[in-house]
């Protein structure tokens, strides 16, 4: 997809999720303070977190925005992988301090404080926030798969680890007011659930991030489908030393060719383009390649011209 685009993708779908994140965020905090539900002010936590998310993700793609330039020879994709990161990095702050509060609620009720029943304006909310967060999630997530942007995809997750939140403090306020009050340790139950849930959720979609910046390979069906892709163009030898990594949503690809000891440069560099303009076909135009071309030794490389 062409970069510009991409990015107008990327912007608009966040600016819709932080101005709906506003918006949510603000009436759950007020039902969680006047219907006395330590789960309901919880779930507003964790929707306050989306603001950084959301603010992560529109700063990362300023950056990724940005052209090839004298510092940043292959582009500026990894802000994006960064974002993808720090993304990560928010839920699991959230998830933990959700499990935390949640935790020191429970233990206190289970030796004899006692817990506020929740009131109806809490549940309400709680209903509101799952159908607006799984719409939101449902949105951002195509808008991420189309745009083939983790980090959409990871604020995504975010969205929908909101409404899962919701689920559960739903089921925790309903319960807490329907069974009385021998069973309002259900509200902080409810976020303890959810904050593993969180958590999990959090780690799935950080660890492909981390990993690439790590400079971690691509796939080994990628690399066998790169190798099929250059071993298939006439006049090629045996493609070897094939070197991958993934720069954002581009990917960087390094392969050594052998071809026969009499080709002359300008043939060698014409085939080196060849398979450099097929792979940019395969991948993407942003796709970057380096093609070295090595001569056939007398001895051969042990396989036969295409």
């Amino acid at each position: 997809m062409v970069t510009d685009v991409r990015i107008a993708s990327a912007n608009r779908v966040t600016w819709v999720g932080f101005i709906v994140n506003l918006v949510l965020t603000t009436f759950k905090l007020m039902a969680g303070i006047v219907g006395h539900s330590g789960a309901m002010i919880a779930d507003a936590a964790h929707s306050l977190s989306d603001f950084a998310t959301d603010i992560v993700v529109l700063v990362g793609f300023r950056f990724v925005s940005r052209p090839v330039d004298r510092s940043h020879d292959y582009g500026h994709g990894k802000y994006e992988t960064l974002a993808t990161v720090v993304i990560g990095g928010a839920l699991v702050v959230v998830g933990g301090g959700i499990f935390w509060n949640g935790v020191s609620k429970t233990w206190a009720s289970l030796h004899g404080q006692s817990i506020p029943a929740p009131r109806a304006i809490a549940l309400w909310a709680a209903v509101v926030s799952i159908i607006t967060k799984e719409w939101l999630y449902r949105y951002t997530a195509v808008v991420g798969k189309r745009i083939e942007s983790q980090a959409v995809i990871a604020n995504a997750w975010h969205h929908r680890s909101d409404a899962l939140s919701s689920v559960g403090t739903t089921i925790g306020i309903g319960g807490a007011i329907l069974l009385g009050d021998r069973w309002h340790i259900l509200d902080p139950l409810a976020a303890v659930v959810v904050s593993v849930f969180i958590i999990k959720v959090a780690l799935t979609i950080s660890s492909g991030s981390i990993r690439e910046l790590m400079e971690g390979s691509l796939d080994d069906s990628t690399k066998a489908e790169i190798m099929h892709i250059a071993a298939g163009v006439h006049g090629v030898v045996e493609p070897h030393d094939l070197r991958t990594r993934r720069i954002g949503s581009n990917i960087a690809v390094d392969l050594h060719i052998y071809v026969t000891g009499d080709m002359c440069v300008s043939d060698a560099h014409a085939l080196a383009s060849q398979i450099e303009n097929i792979i940019r076909d395969r991948f993407g135009p942003s796709t970057f390649v380096s093609i070295h071309v090595e001569p056939l030794s007398p001895i051969g490389a042990g396989t036969t011209v295409r």
